[in-house]
């Protein structure tokens, strides 16, 4: 999850990294819940913070037992982890920087967490290369690169029937034909978003 700098609330500030544990964060729910994620400090990276989190997965339901899980963009792995943690049959990160990409690797191991994918690769030829289906994305592109206009109408195939589909940015783009927002936030300078899909291609 990438950014350029930190996102404060209004009424109080929210801190993306915890502060003084720059590359930690907990998992918030789930079967390890309080386990702690411990990541490279990549430039850039910056893990969705645990307000953010908390009300993404009371959108979603608290439990993903049974549903399918990518997350394109997965830095820390905060996101997909936390999908996992909750029951998720399968998640799979994707993450093209290769110091991120191990560590994830080596949380996947230490968490003992076996419907966890791991891919190191760029998030557009991962997305157009995938053959699956899924029931929860995960976008947290990296700021300023404006990367979500280009992804969003190439997820369609990709997504099941009522697919859910997590975006976070600085602010949320023109969204393509077929695609509404159903729950929607912000944290100071942060926009997140769940977003779907009305007729996903088979």
């Amino acid at each position: 999850m990438r950014s350029q700098g930190r996102a404060q609330a209004k009424r109080a500030p929210i801190r993306l990294v915890p502060s003084g544990i720059r590359n930690k964060v907990r998992i918030i729910g789930g079967e390890w819940r309080s386990r702690v994620i411990r990541f490279t400090p990549v430039p850039g990276l910056r893990p969705t913070p645990d307000r953010v989190r908390e009300t993404l997965f009371n959108w979603l339901g608290q439990d993903l037992s049974g549903r399918d899980c990518l997350d394109l963009f997965a830095g820390s792995g905060a996101l997909g982890f936390e999908a996992a943690s909750r029951g998720a049959r399968t998640t799979v990160l994707v993450e093209r920087d290769r110091a991120a990409w191990r560590s994830l690797e080596d949380n996947a191991a230490r968490l003992g967490a076996t419907g966890v994918q791991v891919v190191c690769a760029d998030a557009f030829a991962h997305l157009l290369a995938e053959r699956r289906i899924f029931d929860v994305v995960f976008l947290d592109p990296p700021f300023g690169e404006n990367l979500l206009p280009r992804l969003l109408p190439l997820l369609p195939p990709r997504l099941a029937a009522q697919a859910d589909v997590y975006v976070e940015c600085a602010r949320l783009p023109p969204l393509p034909p077929g695609c509404s927002v159903w729950r929607q936030g912000r944290a100071g300078k942060v926009e997140y978003a769940l977003l779907r899909f009305h007729e996903p291609t088979p």
